[in-house]
């Protein structure tokens, strides 16, 4: 079916639109018979994610708002190559799901069965598959060729392999990636494949691309991370749910540190981590804006993540968080005399003024130091703090000075975020005003709370007359009498202060709560 109605096929609109009603209307059926099986009483499905009473429904109902679009966006949707893949492959899903209750009925009914087992690995196909359905062919109009992967390299890497197209046989996928990231033939390239494609379809979606590239982020050390975590990592579980890894680690309950890893099924792109406590609870979390590498190591300073899957022997990641070429930024000359006529260095964090820039945000890719990150992220919406833009991901960079060996250029900011400073300053301020919890009061009563450190280049008039104990450099456009002494005599910026990585949050209730 997908052959009869891919892009090499020239049939008539007509055509290709009755073909695809034919198709949907096929798989609705299939849908609502196995709907009525998973809803039988004796069954005892849990209602914790992914619960098929509910996937098979949100699926139905999608699927009915794209047989709901007119005769020529139907055939524009089968035509291009996506749709009939995907319906093939819900519709092999179907019958294996419903096979289980023919083959073995007392089986698929006893907790911890095979036939169980299977289904609930089904079960996340399921969610994956209802995942790509809503992100690719939302309202039930086809955006694909718009999708735009979070991690920028990843977006560049796909539209200049594939263009517009979202779809590409695992094969094609494969040929393409070893021009970047050269994959090992043999067990290796096997496993690779059972990671990325979430849909157990034989082909590779740029959703799924997106969700493996942020899963494995960095770009530039993207399968040295996959290897490390999902390859040798012995704490890594696939294809298990929230239930089943709580009853993975009770039977680790009296040795608090041990944890597994796992996909979210409820936050795709985003890793979940249940460990043992040190009173003997099982919890589970979900590390935000992060590499998991990192989110390991930094549990593992804090005593959370010590044993995967219970073993004594927890691999060092440490290698993994050294800077790649991609990864430094190189300051250049026009750059650095830009900030130096303003009063300050590219690398210095605008918003504190204290700490060097360490972080990007993907996917605008803004510059700033994590403590202000976090900061931000813990008082206001999940957005960049310059263009309001969603925060995807991030990555730790360094950056180098002028006549420094790194590899990228830094980005031009004399633009808009330079603009949008005093706006974020402003508001923290309030919120600190406001007494709110990321910004605790003053022990001593008598004296207040340190305000935001201000921007002095932007909110405040330079002095014409400086003393020569405190010498800013001249503003843009000062007559140039001695320029060599007023850099000379600069006050260097303040060293960072310590930080500390704070403890990863917990959580007994769903996934959806973490």
């Amino acid at each position: 079916m997908a052959a009869a109605g891919g892009p090499g096929a020239r049939r008539s609109p007509f055509a290709l639109g009755t073909a695809a009603r034919r198709s949907l209307d096929k798989t609705l059926q299939g849908l609502e018979k196995l709907q009525r099986l998973v809803e039988q009483p004796g069954l005892g499905l849990r209602n914790s994610p992914p619960c098929l009473p509910q996937l098979l429904p949100q699926t139905r109902q999608h699927l009915l708002l794209i047989r709901g679009q007119p005769g020529a966006s139907l055939s524009c949707l089968w035509e291009a190559g996506y749709f009939p893949v995907y319906i093939n492959n819900l519709q092999r899903k179907v019958k294996q799901a419903t096979k289980l209750f023919k083959g073995e009925p007392e089986g698929i009914f006893q907790e911890g069965s095979a036939s169980r087992r299977k289904l609930t690995k089904l079960s996340l196909i399921f969610s994956h598959m209802l995942g790509e359905l809503r992100a690719l062919i939302p309202s039930g109009q086809d955006q694909g060729h718009q999708y735009r992967p979070s991690q920028l390299p990843a977006e560049a890497f796909w539209r200049g392999t594939w263009g517009a197209r979202s779809l590409v046989p695992w094969s094609e996928f494969q040929e393409g990636l070893q021009r970047v990231h050269p994959v090992v033939p043999g067990p290796m390239a096997a496993a690779l494949r059972a990671t990325m494609d979430l849909t157990c379809s034989d082909h590779v979606s740029i959703f799924e691309f997106d969700i493996f590239t942020r899963l494995f982020q960095p770009w530039p050390t993207l399968l040295k991370n996959w290897t490390h975590l999902a390859v040798t990592h012995p704490g890594y579980v696939a294809f298990l749910t929230y239930d089943e890894v709580r009853a993975r680690l009770q039977t680790y309950s009296n040795k608090p540190g041990s944890y597994v890893f796992r996909l979210s099924c409820t936050r795709l792109g985003q890793w979940a981590i249940g460990y043992v406590s040190r009173d003997g609870s099982i919890l589970q979390t979900i590390p935000q804006d992060r590499p998991l590498f990192l989110a390991l190591i930094e549990g593992h300073k804090e005593g959370f993540y010590l044993y995967p899957d219970g073993k004594n022997m927890n691999p060092d990641l440490t290698e993994l968080t050294e800077p790649t070429p991609q990864n430094r930024i190189e300051v250049s000359l026009d750059q650095a005399q830009l900030y130096s006529q303003m009063g300050s260095t590219f690398q210095l964090c605008k918003i504190c003024a204290e700490n060097d820039k360490d972080v990007r945000i993907q996917p605008c890719g803004h510059l700033l130091c994590g403590d202000c990150l976090n900061a931000w992220q813990q008082t206001q919406a999940p957005t960049c703090p310059f263009c309001r833009r969603e925060i995807l991901g991030r990555e730790e960079i360094r950056i180098d000075p002028v006549g420094g060996r790194g590899a990228g250029a830094a980005p031009d900011e004399d633009g808009d975020d330079l603009e949008d400073v005093e706006s974020v300053l402003q508001e923290l301020a309030a919120l600190r005003k406001a007494g709110h919890p990321a910004f605790p009061p003053c022990p001593d009563p008598e004296l207040p709370g340190p305000p935001v450190p201000p921007r002095l280049d932007l909110l405040q008039p330079r002095d014409p007359d400086p003393t020569p104990q405190h010498l800013p450099l001249p503003p843009l456009g000062h007559p140039s009498q001695n320029p060599s002494d007023w850099i000379r005599h600069r006050p260097l910026p303040p060293r960072p202060r310590p930080r500390r990585p704070p403890a990863p949050p917990l959580s007994q209730g769903p996934e959806e709560s973490s």
